[in-house]
């Protein structure tokens, strides 16, 4: 394998799992604002954008000038950049309501549904095939999941069927967030993220608004964009030097710290068959890592 690319695959599997520990926060964050804080979903969401924009906007200005900065708003192809910053926004939208009724880890553990998706879809729209190895290696993280939910098959919340619209979601946005790599900066690409939130969800947001009270939710309101904001960025970043396919296994790994925040935060504790579920899904994850490292064989 080739050692220019195997660093980029390396550094691009970093990010993503980096990125999912972000993610990891964010949706603390969110099941804390809705839970014990009571704020509106809506409002939630909406804030997650406002802050998400801020901050992108202050590191921008911190490392570029004013005019890089303005020129953001140029894109190659506006229109994808405004359908993959719809599904990002929807998306969220069914996440944050399906956190405010369902654990962490049932949440997350649904998402990981969403690389047999995107493997599904990748072949067709990006011409990202994958080997009969990875394809192994993601049924075999599938198993896992379905380990993790079989006890509460019979329980399981109404909302679970939201987590599952927002996995579908993520993945339309994760392949056109790769299709939009080679097109427009990784800059540009978060510029827009936020976009769609903040035009189209204000109205709702602000027609239901309840003022936050105190120092401390609004500390739990920036880490919330900021955990979304960064979170994503580093998964752009994760995408510009690697496949989806070869990413997609790695939001695996953020089943360990939503188990470890729901635990923290909310005593939430996850029982055998999440732990060993677990188990069984970073181990798939942690396959394609070598066999990407080793191999370089798809």
């Amino acid at each position: 394998m080739p050692k220019r690319r195997l660093q980029s695959s390396t550094k691009a599997i970093a990010l993503m799992c980096l990125g999912m520990v972000f993610i990891s926060v964010m949706d603390a964050c969110v099941k804390y604002l809705a839970t014990v804080e009571q704020l509106p979903v809506i409002q939630i969401v909406w804030l997650r954008y406002v802050v998400h924009m801020l901050v992108t906007l202050a590191l921008l200005s911190l490392l570029h000038t004013p005019r890089y900065v303005l020129g953001l708003v140029k894109s190659n192809r506006p229109r994808l950049q405004i359908l993959r910053s719809v599904f990002m926004v929807c998306s969220t939208l069914a996440n944050f309501f399906a956190l405010k009724y369902l654990q962490l880890d049932q949440t997350i553990v649904i998402y990981f549904l969403s690389p047999l998706v995107l493997a599904a879809l990748a072949g067709s729209l990006l011409g990202e095939y994958i080997g009969w190895h990875r394809v192994t290696a993601i049924m075999i993280g599938f198993l896992g999941v379905m380990l993790v939910i079989q006890p509460g098959l019979g329980t399981i919340h109404p909302a679970a069927f939201l987590s599952v619209l927002s996995m579908t979601l993520y993945s339309l946005y994760v392949i056109t967030t790769r299709f939009l790599a080679p097109y427009d900066h990784s800059d540009v690409t978060q510029f827009f993220s936020p976009l769609a939130a903040l035009v189209l969800v204000a109205p709702f947001a602000l027609a239901d608004w309840q003022m936050p009270q105190g120092a401390l939710t609004w500390l739990v309101i920036f880490l919330l964009g900021c955990g979304g904001g960064l979170g994503h960025w580093l998964i752009i970043l994760a995408h510009r030097h690697t496949p989806a396919p070869v990413l997609a296994p790695f939001i695996y790994t953020a089943l360990i710290s939503h188990i470890l925040l729901g635990w923290l935060i909310f005593s939430d504790v996850p029982n055998i068959w999440t732990l060993l579920g677990g188990s069984v899904v970073v181990g798939s994850g942690l396959y394609l890592l070598w066999r990407e490292q080793v191999t370089g064989q798809p």
